[in-house]
């Protein structure tokens, strides 16, 4: 068989050397050429690099072109356009483009002949300003390449940019044929014939419909758009991705090579390679020696996600929200309000004491340093006594840290795997004994932490003054309704709970554990932070010692019955009546809100400040009233249901009108704190108590029998249980703020609750009513009781514009004349008279015995 020349030379060359002779010349060959050649691998990416660069590079060479021609293309017009052609005029001279007919041979393009030539092209000759759809395309290109970073998928973004170039050019020009009959670089010469040609064919209509449909057909394949009405479910969701085909496989690209995907991996964790595609991935946790922090460090175990759930990730996820024009159409009142705040101004609540000034810090005396000592060797010593007695009984802990308070040392441990956190819980006693401290409290577990708390007293206690915990920011800047200071937390931190969102509190402790102290920093705190037009107390002092402190703000913050002396009430057959004159105004306040059409006190008195509530009606600024019982034991034990009735329907439906109640006792018996009591009081604050029974009383759950006293107190709002040092607030610095305020100007009186009548009709004024003595307006009062048949003192005051106490009189005299029956307690009385022609009847009569 013949063979090439070439072909010959080869073989015979192989078989005149041996085998490895024959490699040896082939390396020696190869290593020649590399010294002479340039070292250049081509497989690993350079091209790529560079075509990526060329492509960002093009893009931006697009961009200024196509910018430019957008404000240079009448200039260049007739560079652009020749009879010869544009693209010949670019290898022409000056003398050559004259000779052509170009009248203005100079380009003024941002990037020359070239660029003025391309985007003449691309924009007008082509598909428009759509033709910018390219320079998209090219970066998106270039970028993937240059930089591995996936942007988009390629193939999607050519083949979406192909029809938006279609669909763009073409729907430009449908719109613009309406006015011009010419191409304009709007839509492009290929979108102007284009759309010439279907006009031909299919008419506008056909074109417009054609359009819609297009359009339309590309939102569903993109976003899968659905067309049925929502139910009532999709609609309460604004959107709902798409979830991707299964079928669509995610690749990372680094090189055009498949690479696997390296997660870094948390310090303590250890993650061994999968071996197969369906392994499972492991962790392994170094356990750490047992060791004191005084941080917290958290252990998050972060394993390592698929390579498509990475890939999914780094997609965007682009989401669109339509939101309706809303028109809101006001009503005559509401544009007669406006007008009102537009001409006087908002109402202002406290015009009345302009000149009031909130007592200042320097009121108050600052006690101890305010800053926690730490004493290395007591923590330590501690460390080592929890964890050796843990140790006695096999218990081993993986970590234990030290969190230190005022007068607590909170230390939380880890416990070993395995290890039953009951079985830690029993060692209470135990641990109290080997640490010889007073009040050993465990908490197994912590509420959101997986660590076991153990709180040890400290043995030297940190006093925390009422002047450092309202001084921070928390407290001035703070924008609660009713903030109250009740101290500092096991971590330093200064505690503010809001009174408004308890909505009631309930306050036990054995005697001497700074009960009365508690009570003093709640109505400090609310002294510094409430105006006297914004919040009034009803104080109640059996003992008769404790509030009387507060006897100097009454013309200020202070409120009580009408015709009463003194506003501080110690006689319980007052505080019957003060409880029931409250559920009075809890009454009133509720048709007040009925007939400003709002839901709460908030709402209430924004309402009345931008002047939407007319007082000709009734209407008042409502001020916040917190009701403060000091010993709620002393009351139950002499009034029993006289006051637990009025008390629990407070603490039913108060809270939205504004009155809120703090209730204080000694004694945390279920007698003194009944079921309906405790049922309507979510927030407790707790005081050392003497046994485990009444801690379970006043807080559902053990905890306050192993408190230390002065101060120390558990706070819980049903949920959460806060071990809190409650501020110091002295005798000497409660007399100084009320001397600052007393002394200040105020108003007339102290804040009148309603007149309160009992069922027992004391006072005389019904019995001894005289017909001869009628009020001026009884007869048209007994008409609108009549015509309402409603026997409501609050009626009679809004409805004939008069104060309550001559309200209340009117109600007694038509009592006493028979129009209306007896007083039923918060019930509105029995309207005796069935209707007009009665009433005339029987004031015709009484006029006739007058």
């Amino acid at each position: 068989m013949p063979v090439k020349g070439n072909q010959f030379r080869t073989n015979s060359f192989k078989d005149e050397l041996p085998p490895k002779s024959a490699a040896k010349a082939r390396v020696t060959a190869a290593k020649e050429r590399s010294e002479i050649l340039p070292k250049f691998n081509f497989d690993d990416g350079r091209i790529i690099k560079i075509a990526g660069l060329f492509f960002l590079i093009l893009s931006i060479y697009f961009l200024v072109a196509f910018t430019s021609y957008l404000f240079t293309w009448q200039e260049d017009q007739s560079y652009v356009i020749d009879s010869n052609g544009g693209w010949s005029n670019l290898f022409r001279n000056s003398e050559e483009l004259e000779k052509a007919g170009v009248v203005n041979p100079v380009v003024e393009n941002w990037l020359g002949k070239f660029g003025a030539l391309l985007s003449h092209q691309f924009i007008y000759e082509w598909f428009g300003i759509a033709s910018f759809i390219f320079i998209a395309v090219f970066f998106i290109i270039g970028y993937r390449l240059l930089f591995k970073i996936r942007v988009a998928s390629i193939t999607k973004t050519l083949a979406y940019s192909f029809f938006l170039l279609v669909f763009g050019s073409v729907t430009l020009a449908f719109f613009h044929a309406f006015t011009s009959d010419f191409p304009h670089f709007l839509e492009g010469e290929f979108g102007f014939w284009t759309n010439r040609l279907l006009q031909a064919q299919i008419g506008n209509t056909g074109i417009a419909g054609l359009l819609a449909f297009a359009g339309l057909s590309a939102l569903i394949v993109a976003y899968n758009i659905d067309f049925k009405l929502p139910s009532k479910e999709e609609r309460e969701e604004a959107f709902v991705p798409v979830v991707p085909d299964e079928s669509e496989e995610i690749e990372i690209e680094d090189d055009f090579r498949t690479q696997p995907v390296e997660f870094p991996l948390n310090r303590r964790e250890q993650v061994a390679e999968p071996k197969t595609q369906a392994s499972q991935l492991k962790q392994e946790r170094i356990i750490p020696p047992v060791e004191l922090e005084t941080d917290i460090e958290q252990e998050v175990l972060i394993p390592r996600a698929p390579v498509a759930e990475a890939a999914a990730a780094s997609l965007s996820l682009n989401v669109q929200r339509s939101e309706p024009e809303l028109t809101i159409n006001k009503t005559e009142d509401e544009k007669k309000a406006d007008d009102l705040v537009q001409q006087f101004g908002q109402y202002d609540p406290k015009l009345d004491l302009s000149s009031y000034q909130y007592p200042t810090l320097e009121l108050l005396e600052n006690y101890g340093s305010n800053k926690i000592s730490v004493n290395t060797d007591e923590l330590e010593a501690n460390k080592n006594k929890i964890v050796e007695t843990l140790n006695h009984y096999n218990i081993e802990i993986d970590k234990i840290k030290a969190t230190i308070g005022p007068t607590v040392t909170l230390y939380e441990i880890i416990p070993a795997p395995g290890v039953r956190i009951s079985k830690i819980k029993n060692l209470e006693d135990d641990i109290a004994l080997s640490l010889a401290a007073l009040g050993i409290r465990i908490i197994a577990p912590m509420p959101g932490k997986g660590t076991i708390g153990i709180e040890v007293p400290n043995q030297h206690p940190e006093m925390v003054s009422m002047r450092s915990v309202l001084a921070t920011d928390k407290f001035q800047n703070t924008t609660m309704d009713l903030p109250i200071a009740l101290g500092k937390t096991i971590s330093n931190e200064v505690f503010i709970a809001d009174l408004a969102k308890m909505p009631h509190l309930l306050v036990a402790g054995a005697t001497g554990q700074g009960k009365s102290v508690g009570i003093n920093c709640i109505l400090a705190s609310l002294l510094y932070r409430k105006h006297p037009s914004e919040l009034k107390f009803v104080l109640v002092d059996p003992k008769k010692v404790e509030l009387t402190l507060f006897r100097k703000i009454e013309r200020h913050f202070l409120a009580k019955l009408p015709g009463e002396e003194d506003a501080i009430i110690t006689d319980t057959k007052k505080v019957i009546n003060t409880l029931n004159s409250l559920c009075i105004e809890m009454d009133q306040r509720y048709d007040l809100l009925k007939n400003g059409q709002v839901r709460n006190l908030k709402e209430y008195n924004s309402k009345f400040i931008n002047r939407k509530l007319n007082p000709e009606e009734g209407h008042r600024f409502l001020p916040f009233i917190v009701l403060v019982v000091d010993e709620f034991a002393d009351l139950m034990m002499t009034a029993g249901k006289e006051v637990e009735t009025p008390i629990a329907r407070l603490a039913q439906l108060a809270r939205a009108v504004g009155i809120h109640l703090v209730i204080a006792t000694q004694r945390p018996s279920v007698n003194i704190i009944t079921g309906t009591i405790k049922a309507n009081f979510p927030a407790r604050l707790a005081f050392r108590v003497l046994s485990k029974i009444d801690s379970r009383t006043i807080l559902d759950t053990g905890g306050a029998d192993q408190l230390i006293g002065r101060g120390d107190m558990l706070f819980s709002t049903g949920n959460d249980l806060i071990r809190l040092q409650c501020a110091f607030v002295d005798t000497p610095e409660v007399e100084r703020i009320s001397d600052f305020i007393g002394n200040q100007r105020g108003y007339s009186s102290a804040w009148m609750l309603p007149e309160y009548v009992d069922e027992n009709g004391e006072g005389g004024s019904i019995k001894d009513f005289d017909p001869d003595d009628r009020d001026s307006l009884f007869e048209d009062a007994a008409r609108l009781i009549v015509m309402h048949q409603q026997g409501s003192t609050s009626l009679i005051q809004r409805k004939l514009k008069l104060g309550y106490n001559r309200a209340g009189r009117l109600i007694d005299q038509l009592e006493a004349a028979g129009v209306v029956g007896p007083f039923e307690g918060s019930k509105a009385r029995e309207v005796l008279l069935p209707d007009d022609y009665a009433l005339e009847q029987f004031l015709d009569n009484l006029n006739k015995k007058q």
